[in-house]
């Protein structure tokens, strides 16, 4: 009986070694279903949100391609669609600067390859000489990569085809010309992209990703979890591709309410309030970031966290939650600036309670983040540092009113 009951006999240690042996299949299908899953939602994600360029790529390159070759008369108008779709690959808020890009890169290695051509003739060197040529040209008149781009190639075009092509070019600056008006003129009139969706397909990553570890922060200073702060402090630090993305989508929007009549009315409404905020987004996000390390900190070293703390910290993410809805319907954010002055109420509750250094900073730190997603809201930061001193300082609250 002794050794029916010890461990590694038949007693029963086997079984739960076949149903852990058992469960490992099950859940590594769990895990690749789910990732499958993830992967699936991901790009599909992507095709609806390029969905819209590629309409507008295709329209463009037909339309530049017709006008080019019926309109102007254009033997072989190739490097009008091309232009177009050109323009319209460029970042959203960057297509008017790149139409210019292209005609200025155009134009220098069109006179640059025909300047040299006429007086070194053709051949391997003269290409060589006229490509590096054209790209210092470029280079020291614009200093874009796409002017230099445009430079160099057209300037290979003119090397090589010119002996045997005539009137090469005229034909190329015309394209170049037509593509790129052509893709402004899609962008702005045929296809325009509403501002205001643009703006928050960028910001909704950003804003959740900031909500979501600032709640996981409170939870983890509520409970004591050092690992939950850290697995916070960590995703919060990877928010370069979010906020890169907000920052060229308020160029997008500006440019989209800026060129499109349809949007022009939009450019001092909720368009332009949205644009405003991606600087205090970003100001928020670093502020936010030293928040949690400061919070793994109070954690790690065994400080007092009074209950308001963690609602402070709970409340800034609801602000930010309630930014994100009332921006995206237009509307003035009046209730994300109440709950994040709600923020520094609770953050003065908790200082007032007593705190340790890093919870000192901690509460600093939600002041300072607020007044950012109060510039956010579009108030001045003046205003924006006299409503949060005035809350920090108001009295204490009940204790159910903490949350």
């Amino acid at each position: 009986m002794v050794a029916a009951g010890r461990p590694g006999t038949d007693g029963g240690a086997p079984a739960r070694s076949g149903a852990g042996a058992h469960a490992a299949p099950v859940t590594t299908v769990a895990r690749l279903r789910a990732r499958l899953s993830g992967t699936l939602r991901d790009r599909v994600r992507r095709v609806r949100g390029i969905g819209g360029l590629a309409l507008q790529a295709g329209l463009a390159a037909a339309l530049s391609w017709l006008v080019a070759h019926q309109v102007l008369h254009v033997s072989q108008p190739v490097f009008a669609p091309i232009s177009a779709v050109s323009t319209l690959a460029a970042s959203i808020g960057q297509r008017l600067r790149r139409t210019v890009e292209l005609i200025i890169g155009v134009t220098v290695g069109v006179l640059v390859g025909d300047l040299l051509l006429t007086v070194t003739g053709t051949g391997w060197w003269q290409l060589a000489l006229i490509v590096v040529l054209a790209i210092l040209v470029a280079l020291f008149l614009a200093g874009s990569a796409a002017v230099v781009i445009q430079a160099g190639a057209t300037a290979v075009l003119i090397a090589t085809l010119s002996p045997s092509v005539r009137d090469l070019e005229i034909p190329r600056f015309v394209d170049a010309f037509v593509g790129g008006a052509v893709a402004l003129l899609v962008t702005a009139v045929l296809l325009p992209l509403s501002p205001l969706r643009v703006l928050n397909r960028a910001a909704r990553p950003a804003l959740d990703l900031l909500s979501n570890q600032l709640d996981a922060t409170a939870g983890a200073l509520a409970d004591g979890d050092i690992n939950r702060a850290l697995a916070a402090r960590t995703k919060l630090r990877e928010n370069k591709d979010e906020l890169r993305a907000l920052i060229e989508a308020t160029q997008g929007a500006r440019e989209a309410s800026t060129l499109s009549p349809v949007h022009w009315h939009e450019r001092h409404g909720p368009v332009g309030r949205y644009a405003q905020a991606a600087a205090p987004i970003d100001r928020a996000m670093r502020n936010a970031g030293t928040l949690i390390r400061r919070a793994v900190t109070v954690i790690e070293d065994g400080e007092p966290v009074p209950e308001a703390l963690p609602g402070a910290v709970a409340d800034l993410a609801e602000a930010v939650r309630l930014l994100k809805r009332q921006f995206a319907a237009g509307h003035e954010p009046t209730e994300a600036r109440a709950r994040a002055l709600r923020a520094v109420c609770a953050a003065g509750d908790a200082y007032r309670e007593g705190v340790g250094f890093s919870g000192a900073v901690v509460v600093a730190q939600v002041r300072t983040t607020v007044s950012d997603l109060l510039v956010a809201t579009g108030l001045t930061q003046e205003v924006a540092n006299r409503l949060v001193r005035r809350s920090f300082d108001a009295p204490e609250r009940p204790a159910g009113d903490r949350r």
